[in-house]
């Protein structure tokens, strides 16, 4: 993988595609106040005999990275970008714009998979709510990590940045459980479940970067992009506090607090 400073990687006047269908990593993009394409990638997520979890990682993000390049060349991704909205969370996704499509030799394309590490064991999108449950009966009162990968491709060059996030699950009911379940929300997520779900709320601290829970660390995304606008904004915007890495103290904590309408998730912080 090659160094992203060269220009020939980090180019402001570049297209930004993201390799994901995933709504929170689009709003969360949103915010950060860039207009990007979507390119979805379909990738085989099923991890090798003797990988471990970051080697999974690192090739399924890679493969994504390559595959919305693929796809770019061929004119497979719809010719329509998502619109920048600054500085604060969105109610709903704002209609796009028909754009044209990048070439993939322009294109500077974003990739990330996250999931979510229980006793060094990978817990990813659950396939049933069988799987949702046990997921949130093993995770329930427990610390786990979020780990993500994040790479940075353009033409044939790429750079990858992990990400590591701990968080610590409330002692929710099983009740609690089965209502959430219900709402259908465990099965497109890593671990089954959505830190920033408006009426489970099932995390009760976050050490690290809170961000990288809900689905895209916008300040890695930065580090390896540097031209990019600072996402200091919009992790305060979305998570109600500063951004942890603006901070700089290995204790900062972000803590699960409600919003005062229950609308959306909301955290407090302390060191």
């Amino acid at each position: 993988m090659d160094d992203l400073s060269r220009p020939l990687i980090a180019d402001p006047r570049a297209p930004i595609v993201l390799a994901s269908a995933s709504p929170r990593r689009r709003e969360l993009l949103r915010m950060l106040g860039v207009a990007f394409q979507v390119c979805p990638a379909d990738v085989d997520e099923t991890p090798l005999s003797g990988e471990t979890p970051l080697e999974t990682q690192r090739r399924i993000t890679c493969a994504k990275a390559r595959a919305a390049q693929e796809r770019l060349a061929l004119g497979a991704c719809a010719a329509q970008a998502e619109q920048p909205t600054v500085g604060r969370a969105t109610s709903g996704p704002p209609q796009p714009a028909p754009q044209p499509q990048p070439s993939s030799a322009d294109a500077i394309i974003i990739a990330c998979d996250t999931t979510v590490l229980l006793d060094g064991e990978m817990l990813n999108k659950p396939a049933d709510a069988d799987e949702a449950r046990m997921m949130l009966r093993r995770l329930r009162g427990r610390i786990h990590q979020v780990q993500s990968a994040i790479v940075i491709r353009r033409h044939n060059h790429e750079r990858l940045d992990v990400v590591s996030s701990q968080v610590e699950m409330r002692n929710y009911r099983d009740d609690e459980i089965e209502a959430y379940i219900a709402t259908g929300d465990p099965f497109d997520k890593a671990g089954g479940y959505a830190a920033q779900h408006p009426s489970f709320q099932p995390i009760a601290q976050i050490r690290g970067c809170p961000l990288n829970v809900v689905g895209l660390a916008l300040c890695h995304v930065r580090a390896l992009l540097p031209h990019l606008p600072d996402p200091a904004p919009a992790c305060a915007a979305f998570t109600g506090v500063p951004c942890p890495r603006v901070l700089d103290d290995p204790r900062h904590v972000v803590s699960r607090l409600a919003s005062p309408h229950g609308s959306a998730q909301r955290f407090s912080t302390s060191v």
